[in-house]
């Protein structure tokens, strides 16, 4: 039942992001939020500005820093996460030795 769950779950998740991908603008004409003024000063001005000599680097290190901080730490929190529901303790070892 557990795995029929989660693989109705994984569809739904899936159909959800390809309606996404679809609904999104394309086309030169269209407004992307992503292309504005910001990403052209980053590309245009990043390199006499950071004195980088690559532009992905002073952007992440430089520009987004923070973010890229941010980002970090909550990649961090969840190996930590994972780490410990997946770690074996010493009591599970005595639960399957004595099985």
């Amino acid at each position: 039942m557990r795995k029929f769950l989660s693989n109705v779950l994984f569809i739904i998740l899936f159909i959800v992001l390809a309606y996404s991908i679809m609904q999104m603008p394309t086309g030169a004409n269209v407004f992307v939020p992503s292309y504005n003024e910001i990403a052209r000063h980053y590309l245009e001005n990043g390199a006499t500005e950071t004195n980088a000599s690559n532009i992905i680097a002073a952007i992440l290190a430089d520009y987004r820093g923070f973010d890229t901080l941010n980002e970090t730490i909550v990649l961090f929190t969840s190996v930590v996460a994972v780490g410990s529901v997946l770690r074996s303790t010493k009591y599970d070892k005595e639960l399957r030795d004595h099985e």
